[in-house]
């Protein structure tokens, strides 16, 4: 061991000599004996050899070296004698140590209540047990001047001591502390080290967040200003640099980072920041003369400082030198980093120890094998406890043995083993989600099912209820990704106890910190992110089966509500991550489970805020949360709006009767019906004409149609042919009003046609008129067209839909590694387009033609291009279209909709159940479900192929889609005729009728049906 420094009380132990060493001197008083640690105070020393005695020397003004003896020489603390201990740690005039069971022993002055006894006495001189702290493991405690910082095995932060500075960090205003006090504001975050300077205090996380407070007069808080920090602050300027140790002198600071940089910040008059200055460092810098090399260890004394490069073997040290504190030989302060004097080094160095103003340095010879310590790799005895096999084994026995037992603190952290958790931030949890897994997977084994079950007790009655609204960092936020993990939060016997309580915790989070778990979940796997959507949904479905019964109504309501807007939190994260479909929400159970009008009704009510009627209503409406409604659901919402706008209309009723209204026998003025009067060869006109005469209102009521000089009465047959005829005619190719796109068979709003814009708007409402009437039409349009209606904007990908070949060729553009995508492309922002045989140039900006396509504009281009085709060109003929349509279905009900559910409002959907088609099959004449010729039909039929089927579906009903409600909506009636086997069947497309003759064969009836499906043409454009 060398020693140099103040040598007055004879802190360094080199015997009678009390003159200050301005040079290293080696002293040999442990030699061979094992020395492991040396704690330096203010004027005193303290020794821990491996054998876990503890020796003291120097001032004994009062009490700190815990014996009687002179302090010249390291003498032995007997009172520790009967202990193992592991650690110590000298402040001013006080001395701590921990034994192997975690317990804490002080001495010294304890005026203060540094000493954590419970009394302020000047002087104890005789070690005594922190009782306090019995119960807790303790694997790190440091000294400050007058104050101590512990932290326990189970990464629980206690402070006691002197208060005046804030140096305990448990808020303005609190006194001096005579017992440890848990220090709460950094709960949940796994802490790696802790340490105290002058008056302040540090902690440093796992993953290299650091905790600063207490006094601040010269920045060694490191925050840019010189305020004073009653609780603990991140110091985010260091959040990035992947520190790994912190050491702390009187009222400077000095942290050592992953790569071996060394950052200073504080109090800089003796020049103890080493920048080469004697200004003060309100932020944490970088010291440049070390910045070549790689520090492995660093050390604060009061003024001073030292660092250790490993690959040099040299020891720097900088600051106030008065008493040769620095070792460099020379007299005067270093503001620069200086060599320090290792002339009598015969060895290795191991590590570096300063305080006060005295300095150690200890070294092994060649004989012992004593490894270098490195400050930058984090002791796995001193943090926070890791989970590994042995440790779960431990519990399970602790819990065998002892009922009582309980396991606070199952969940710690699992950290990647990589460096990706030094860049934890509000988007990358720095968290090994596989590990967590695993751990899980162990406990859920038959052996440790006690363990689980203490566990879910633990998480139930202590984890969850604490989760605070306000984290102290982004690590601590991590617990809720841990959590999710939780087997037990999947059993519907723990929704109450857990689940449910885990979501309130999760909404109680502050606007940032709820932001923060948003982040990580956008970044979750797939997997993850479905169980849990999943498990909230089972819980749904559980609050409207058995929940209601386990809870009083009070409870049962803030239960539902929080599970229901977990789920919107969710949805709201998919909705930027896309890590489900959205009807991955869906929770079809609901339409059978809860009557979607009433709770329409219940909605519309809360919203327009009527007080005196909301009592009669609990406050849970599933309708304010439409993303787990399905498209079955949403179109009746959509009926009940537009019933309840016609009986308002109608009746002259306000908002107040409303409810009534719609409980009792409507009695609507003059006709329920919207019912249009047309002449078969003059169907758009007298279609125009009939629906201007009603108001929008009037639009929404059921529709009836009566054909001139026809008696049929519209049993719904009569309207499903006057919305084939009218659009057949609307879509005749003579009047140019839409485009065909050969490849996709798809149409789009053509930007040259002979009709006035009045067609379009007609086509807008019958689309609308064909949702509130139930009825599919056949109308080719892409998804974008719906997306357009909801205002969501059209991308490339709506463009590969409508236009696979030209979408590929502008793919292809962007996706273009070359540079000259100039001369590649041959481009620029101006298209042509036939018309007529004339060819015109279309500018896709002004002055587009002479603006080339190059690397840096490409995606500009596409972007104008894709607005081209679906807005600018086509703007008149869509916003017709889109006035039609909103006249019938716009209102508060169509922004719950997806562009895909609304699309299947219109023209139906693929969700083919071909057995419920025959389920629901109706027969007439002769035939029934078990005639020769049905059974036949039934068999040919199930034999064909997917799109030999759809066929047929278009050929007997007019499109090839099934109604949003389902096959069960869709009912076809087979009726026998007397016509002869060579006659195909003939299909009455508006009543969903089949005319089948009584075929006698399977192969007969194969190929008429094949050819009467083959032969229809139908009746859109397409």
């Amino acid at each position: 061991m060398l020693c140099w420094g103040n040598a007055k009380d004879g802190q360094l132990g080199i015997g009678i000599d009390r003159t200050a060493m301005f040079e290293p001197r080696n002293c040999h008083v442990f030699s061979g004996r094992g020395l492991k640690e040396v704690a330096c105070g203010g004027q005193h020393s303290t020794f821990l050899l491996h054998d876990g005695s503890v020796y003291t020397c120097g001032s004994n003004s009062c009490g700190q070296l815990g014996h009687s003896k002179p302090g010249t020489s390291p003498e032995l603390v007997d009172a520790l004698d009967a202990q193992i201990i592991t650690m110590v740690s000298s402040g001013r005039s006080h001395s701590v140590a921990v034994n192997e069971q975690g317990q804490v022993f002080a001495w010294g002055a304890g005026e203060e209540g540094q000493l954590g006894l419970g009394i302020a006495e000047a002087t104890v001189r005789i070690p005594r047990l922190v009782k306090r702290l019995c119960e807790q493991r303790i694997s790190q405690v440091m000294c400050g001047n007058q104050h101590c910082i512990a932290l326990s095995r189970d990464g629980q932060l206690f402070t006691w001591g002197q208060n005046t500075s804030g140096q305990l960090g448990l808020g303005k205003g609190e006194p001096s502390k005579l017992f440890p006090q848990p220090l709460k504001s950094l709960s949940g975050i796994p802490l790696a080290q802790i340490t105290a300077g002058g008056d302040h205090s540090f902690a440093l996380s796992l993953s290299g967040a650091v905790f600063g407070w207490g006094k601040n007069r010269a920045g060694q808080l490191g925050l840019n200003d010189e305020q004073d920090r009653a609780v603990p602050c991140h110091i985010k300027f260091l959040r990035s640099q992947k520190v790994c140790y912190i050491s702390c002198g009187n009222e400077h600071t000095a942290a050592l980072t992953k790569d071996g940089g060394l950052f200073t910040f504080g109090e800089g008059s003796w020049g103890q920041l080493g920048h080469g200055s004697t200004n003060n460092e309100l932020l944490p810098r970088r010291v440049l003369e070390l910045m070549g090399t790689e520090v492995s260890q660093i050390t604060c004394g009061r003024r001073h400082t030292l660092a250790f490069v490993p690959s040099s073997e040299v020891v720097y040290a900088f600051g106030c030198n008065s008493h040769g504190q620095l070792g460099t030989g020379l007299l005067g302060d270093a503001r620069s980093p200086c060599a320090v004097k290792t002339r009598f080094l015969t060895g290795t160095v191991t590590k570096i120890i300063c305080g006060g103003d005295h300095s150690f340095l200890l070294y092994s010879n060649d004989q012992s094998s004593v490894p270098t310590e490195d400050f930058r790799v984090i002791g796995v005895t001193k943090s926070v406890s890791p989970i590994n096999c042995e440790r779960i084994d431990s519990w399970r026995l602790k819990l065998m043995y002892n009922t009582d037992s309980t396991v606070t603190n199952i969940i710690q952290i699992v950290l990647c083993f990589d460096d990706t958790h030094f860049k934890t931030n509000p988007k990358i949890p720095g968290i090994d989600l596989n590990s967590v897994r695993k751990l899980f997977d162990t406990l859920s084994k038959p052996a440790f099912s006690g363990l689980l079950e203490q566990a879910t007790k633990s998480f139930e009655s202590l984890l969850i209820p604490q989760l605070p609204r306000s984290p102290p960092d982004v690590e601590a936020m991590r617990i809720y990704l841990i959590l999710s993990e939780y087997p037990g939060l999947f059993d519907s016997k723990n929704y109450i106890r857990l689940t449910i309580p885990l979501a309130m915790a999760i909404l109680r989070l502050d606007a940032n910190p709820s932001k923060v778990l948003d982040n990580w979940w956008c970044f979750v796997d797939d997997h993850l992110f479905t169980r849990m959507v999943d498990m909230y949904k089972s819980i749904v479905v559980f609050m409207l089966t058995g929940g209601r019964t386990l809870l009083v109504p009070v409870f049962y309501e803030n239960y539902f509500v929080a599970t229901l807007r977990l789920l919107e939190k969710l949805h709201k994260v998919n909705l930027k991550a896309h890590h489900v479909e959205y009807n991955r929400f869906y929770i079809p159970d609901i339409t059978s489970l809860v009557d979607i009008q009433e709770d329409y009704l219940k909605w519309f009510l809360s919203k327009a805020d009527i007080v005196s009627m909301m009592r009669y209503f609990p406050s849970v409406n599933l309708c304010a949360y439409p993303f787990i409604l399905n498209a079955q659901a949403k179109t009746t919402m959509l009926q009940t709006d537009a019933e309840l706008q016609m009986q308002m209309a109608v009746s002259g009723a306000n908002l107040h009767n409303v409810f009534m209204l719609l409980t009792l026998e409507p009695h609507l003025a003059r006709n329920p019906y919207l019912v249009l009067h047309v002449r078969r060869n003059h169907l758009v006109s007298d279609t125009l004409r009939e629906l201007t005469m009603y108001s929008d209102v009037d639009l929404k009521k059921p529709l009836k149609v009566i054909f001139d000089g026809e008696e049929a009465v519209d049993a719904g047959g009569v309207t499903k042919e006057f919305f084939l005829l009218l659009l057949k005619e609307l879509m005749d190719p003579v009047y140019g009003m839409f485009t065909h796109y050969k490849d996709s068979n798809l149409l789009w709003f053509s930007d040259k046609c002979f009709v006035e814009q009045n067609w379009f708007h007609l086509i807008g409402i019958i689309c609308g008129l064909a949702i509130y009437n139930s009825t599919v039409v056949d109308l080719h349009f892409p998804l974008v067209l719906y997306k357009k209606l909801l205002n969501v904007s059209p991308t490339l990908e709506d463009f590969k839909e409508l236009s696979p070949t030209e979408a590929r060729s502008l793919q292809q553009l962007l996706d273009y590694d070359g540079c000259d995508v100039e001369e590649m492309f041959l481009l620029n922002f101006a298209i042509t387009r036939e018309n007529y045989g004339m060819t015109e140039v279309k500018e896709l900006i002004p002055g587009g033609e002479g603006i080339s396509v190059d690397k840096n504009n490409r995606k500009e281009f596409v972007e104008a291009y894709l607005r081209y085709v679906f807005s600018d060109s086509v703007s008149e003929q869509y916003s017709a279209f889109s006035s039609g349509f909103l006249k019938v279905c716009g209102g508060e009900i169509l922004p719950l909709f997806q562009p895909s559910e609304l699309m299947a409002m219109v023209v139906g959907n693929n969700n083919y159940n071909w057995e419920e088609m025959e389920k629901n099959a109706v027969y007439k004449g002769e035939y029934t479900a078990t005639h020769p010729t049905v059974r036949l039909f039934w068999e040919v039929f199930h034999e064909f192929p997917l799109e030999k089927k759809k066929q047929f579906l278009l050929f007997l009903t007019g499109s090839d889609r099934i109604p949003i409600h389902g096959m069960e909506s869709l009912r076809i009636v087979i009726q026998s005729t007397t016509a002869e086997e060579h006659y195909l069947p003939v299909a009455h497309t508006c009543y969903n009728l089949l005319d089948m003759p009584r075929y006698q064969t399977k192969e007969i009836l194969r190929r008429r049906l094949t050819r009467a499906v083959e032969q229809y043409e139908g009746f859109s454009l397409v």
